[in-house]
């Protein structure tokens, strides 16, 4: 599939409020087509001029997007993790065995919603990281072919600049998703056939359930991150994702196995 159609794809199976963050890739590549189609003797001009800087202010004004709506999400994780944990200690000392008021059918209760928050706070952390990788891909895409069709060099120093860019680092990301998934198996154990259950009732959520969106971002960053004969050391490195009970209860309820 290329990458336009992928893009657009994944645009529509993410959360709404995030679908004017991504790349806009498709202006860059007429912005590219434009510059690549002038005629030899009008580089320099005013015309072919004014295409180029429009092509550099997409590019930088996409990279400040980019930041801005990773950096908002990144803080509300932190602050959304730590309640979480809190909500938990919470319940263990009100109807815990050894709580203020026990109660195992409440403390249950409370642990089953507590749950579900974190499988779904896992699920939107995955759908960030899958952001980062699909626009970083997009940048790397976009700039190659600027490179291959005007014979310009702008891709090496430019991605050397995204390098550095905060959307691209999803290190304290990754390591909230993790968190969470240990969260889940530890705090949170069930029996396989509830699992399976729970996985069933979450996809059934109409429309823009989260679990859909969760899913459809595993397989996007396992394909845009799948080693080719196009691999390069501007490509993402494979995507190994981890042995899970929760990415198992993924993949038990996809229609394309994840892994």
């Amino acid at each position: 599939m290329k990458f336009g159609k992928r893009l657009k794809q994944q645009v529509q199976e993410t959360l709404p409020d995030w679908r004017d963050k991504f790349l806009s890739y498709k202006e860059l590549k007429k912005l590219v087509r434009l510059i690549s189609s002038a005629p030899p003797f009008s580089y320099g001009s005013v015309e072919y001029g004014k295409a180029e800087a429009e092509f550099m202010r997409l590019l930088n004004s996409e990279i400040d997007k980019f930041n801005t709506f990773f950096m908002e999400q990144e803080e509300d994780f932190i602050i959304r993790h730590e309640e979480l944990k809190q909500r938990i200690q919470k319940v263990i000392d009100t109807w815990g065995p050894s709580g203020s008021q026990p109660s195992e059918a409440e403390y249950k209760e409370q642990m089953r919603k507590i749950r579900k928050n974190i499988i779904n706070f896992h699920g939107e952390m995955v759908l960030l990281e899958n952001y980062s990788n699909i626009n970083y891909t997009g940048l790397a895409k976009i700039l190659k072919k600027y490179d291959k069709r005007t014979g310009g060099l702008l891709r090496l120093p430019f991605i050397q600049k995204v390098l550095e860019q905060p959307f691209f680092i999803t290190d304290l990301v990754s390591k909230l998703v993790k968190q969470c998934e240990y969260m889940i198996e530890t705090v949170f154990p069930v029996e396989e056939e509830e699992r399976v259950k729970e996985g069933r009732e979450a996809i059934t959520v109409a429309g823009e359930g989260i679990f859909r969106n969760t899913i459809a971002a595993l397989m996007t960053m396992q394909e845009i991150r799948r080693g080719s004969s196009t691999y390069s050391h501007f490509s993402l490195p494979p995507l190994n994702l981890p042995d899970s009970d929760l990415i198992q209860s993924l993949q038990l309820n996809s229609p394309i196995p994840i892994v």
